[in-house]
């Protein structure tokens, strides 16, 4: 089986906008984002259902996801970071954590597509300057 998507992303085959990185997970800016801000939280390993996952891992990829969902709300001032298991689209597990002010915030089909590069860094660079401020190790 060859590697995923996220696997190839991860292992710096493809480029990817990183705002976290240890030695079970990372989290990376989406290039298709539904709103700005929006980061996908990966593990390294490669399962494709969350609910396959082991119970170590969901706890560390869910205490990931929310410290950098504190983060977001802070840099995004929005009311919520939704957070959607989805799965369909690559068979990698990946948390969405989607910063939203209402339901019609988490619409993939209003998803953008060809995303300016420099937009993503923008995001990802307030995203990493909250993490390090409020100590979270593993921001990149």
């Amino acid at each position: 089986m060859s590697p995923t998507l996220f696997s190839r992303i991860i292992q710096g085959e493809i480029p990817g906008t990183f705002v976290y990185r240890d030695e079970l997970c990372v989290a990376f800016m989406t290039i298709s984002p539904i709103t700005t801000g929006h980061v996908l939280v990966v593990p390294i390993q490669e399962v494709d259902e969350w609910t396959d996952l082991s119970d170590s891992l969901t706890s560390h990829l869910f205490a990931i996801a929310s410290k950098i969902s504190n983060a977001q709300k802070t840099v995004f001032s929005c009311q919520r970071i939704a957070l959607v298991i989805a799965g369909y689209e690559i068979p990698h597990c990946h948390l969405h954590l989607i910063p939203s002010n209402s339901m019609a915030d988490l619409e993939f089909a209003n998803a953008r597509t060809n995303v300016d590069r420099k937009e993503l860094e923008q995001a990802a660079s307030l995203i990493v300057a909250e993490l390090r401020a409020a100590g979270v190790t593993g921001a990149v």
